[in-house]
């Protein structure tokens, strides 16, 4: 075996590529296939993403709205009927804290919880959770609970 008996083995090789730039009579030659001038013909050519040849983009044509506060708080919302199915199918007890959100796959771990009033509780709960709305503050504590924020 010599360097010049090597070869990719069978079916390596898909199509043998273009052989540019090796003279005018080859076909490929002088521009190697790329035309003349422009950003194509040029190497380190890369067509951005959304361009469409210098008219102003879509992404750009079309009007912008609405506001995005960067500041906004996201909570991950809790109803009180959810808490009393929690104790009825004996997932949850006498306290409730944001573990137990996090072993429920309620909330993640990162998570801030929000307890709405939505729905009716009857079992006496100690309830941690960041926030709470008034009503559910007020039923918690109807039903013999505690209200504990973090």
């Amino acid at each position: 075996m010599k360097l010049h008996n090597l070869k990719p083995s069978k079916g390596a090789v898909k199509n043998p590529g273009k052989r540019l730039g090796r003279g005018v009579p080859s076909g490929k030659g002088r521009t190697s296939g790329r035309g003349h001038k422009g950003a194509k013909s040029r190497s380190g050519y890369a067509k951005k993403i959304g361009f469409e040849g210098g008219q102003m983009p879509l992404q750009k044509r079309v009007p912008k709205f609405g506001f995005n506060n960067i500041n906004q708080k996201e909570y991950r919302i809790v109803n009180l009927g959810r808490l009393q199915e929690l104790v009825d199918s004996g997932k949850i007890s006498d306290k409730v804290s944001l573990e137990n959100f996090v072993e429920l796959g309620i909330a993640g771990k990162n998570d801030s919880v929000k307890v709405l009033g939505d729905g009716e509780l009857k079992a006496k709960l100690s309830v941690s959770a960041h926030k709470f709305t008034a009503s559910a503050k007020k039923a918690i504590e109807e039903a013999g609970g505690e209200v504990i924020s973090l």
